[in-house]
């Protein structure tokens, strides 16, 4: 019986692992989105779940099962694609992996052992969402969530956030730094930009007054540090990225993937959340900051880049795609990692001069209904002119 179940479960893995991903029939001329997720709870080696011994599992029982894999700092060294996965647990516990691909779209494999944090802060409960940035001080920083439990408050739900950091050379030896410290009494989906600015290391962060809740924070912040080894941002964070009502980002929002420098600005994906009467929904949107001042957008496309489609729409937490990992080649081409549903993990391919094309030229959110008909009536007046030539 073990022999039988571990050949069946070994082929289907490799079968998962070696098919090849082909781009998906949806057509909006911005990106390609895959038809096949990069990779799911399925993409965990067997040797991370099973006891591979039949003496002590002659039936081939799962003894640490995944639930799901999703949302994934990205990074291209030396040709190949790498994304550090979040990876959760039956038990619930997200930890990090390396998983790498030869061309960044199929092919994905875990490397054998996840990623083991030093256990520097002993309340840390869990972690997550982990940014990967290439900086130009020689090193890739990672920053996450670090989640513990808040020790004010009975409720076994109530949770406060932080922003951890580690670095590394190679994805391999990790150095856990201090969590970041700011003026918010709690932080979300920091971001670290991958160049100095006015000689300090600068924060995109998510200020805010509960786990959950966004409260006051206005939307995403700016902030600098002079020593990423001890970072703390002694200012109130600049809010770069508004909240505003009745728009994607009515709720919250906050960076996503590392900001990708062009020649006309720093190319920022972000996420948006707004309230439904089935719960919240997750979107990704894009924006543009100005390369010589990165607090100042300079573009903002109306309405959502990614949002969940068809099966991506089911999942642990429905409605969702959230994206913190993005590569930019040398040659142009942009591969976007983004999850669906807090369950797997899917790729769309793009170039920056398709995604500067999207940011600058399709119109704002004017925000007002009866304005966005109008915006909408000029261009049908454009097309049927062209149409009827």
């Amino acid at each position: 019986m073990f022999k039988e179940n571990y050949e069946r479960e070994l082929a289907k893995y490799e079968q998962l692992i070696t098919r090849k991903n082909v781009v998906s029939d949806e057509y909006n001329g911005i990106y390609d989105r895959y038809t096949y997720p990069v990779l799911t709870r399925e993409h965990a080696p067997l040797f991370w779940r099973y006891d591979l011994n039949p003496k002590t599992n002659p039936y081939f029982m799962e003894r640490l099962g995944i639930n799901a894999v999703f949302n994934a700092g990205a990074i291209e060294l030396e040709g190949k694609f790498y994304v550090v996965a979040r990876v959760e647990g039956y038990d619930r516990k997200s930890f990090f992996a390396v998983a790498e691909s030869p061309n960044g779209i199929d092919n994905f494999r875990f490397w054998d052992y996840p990623i083991l944090l030093e256990d520097t802060c002993k309340e840390e409960t869990n972690v997550y969402d982990m940014r990967l940035t290439k900086h130009e001080d020689g090193y890739i920083y990672g920053v996450f969530c670090s989640e513990s439990k808040d020790s004010n408050n009975a409720d076994l739900s109530a949770a406060v956030a932080q922003a951890g950091i580690v670095r590394t050379k190679d994805l391999k030896k990790w150095e856990r730094l201090p969590n970041l410290r700011t003026q918010a009494e709690q932080q979300r989906n920091v971001v670290l930009h991958p160049e100095f600015v006015d000689g300090k290391y600068a924060f995109y962060t998510r200020p805010q007054d509960g786990f959950i809740d966004a409260g006051s924070g206005g939307g995403i912040g700016f902030g600098l540090c002079e020593d990423i080894t001890n970072a703390y941002i002694k200012e109130k964070e600049v809010i770069i990225n508004t909240r505003k009502y009745h728009t994607i980002t009515e709720v919250k929002n906050g960076a996503g993937a590392v900001p990708i420098k062009t020649d006309k600005g720093w190319l920022h994906i972000a996420h948006g959340v707004r309230n439904t009467a089935a719960g919240l929904r997750y979107v990704t949107y894009v924006f543009v900051t100005s390369l010589e001042d990165p607090t100042q957008c300079i573009a903002e496309p109306s309405g959502y880049f990614i949002a969940p489609y068809g099966e991506e729409r089911v999942g642990d937490v429905s409605n969702v795609t959230f994206i913190n990992g993005a590569i930019a080649r040398e040659n142009g081409d942009v591969y976007i990692y983004y999850a669906s549903s807090d369950t797997r993990l899917h790729v769309a391919t793009t170039t920056v001069d398709k995604l500067l094309d999207y940011a600058f030229n399709t119109p704002g959110d004017p925000l007002r209904s009866v304005e966005c008909v109008v915006q909408r009536c000029e261009l049908i007046k454009k097309n049927l002119e062209i149409m009827n030539k």
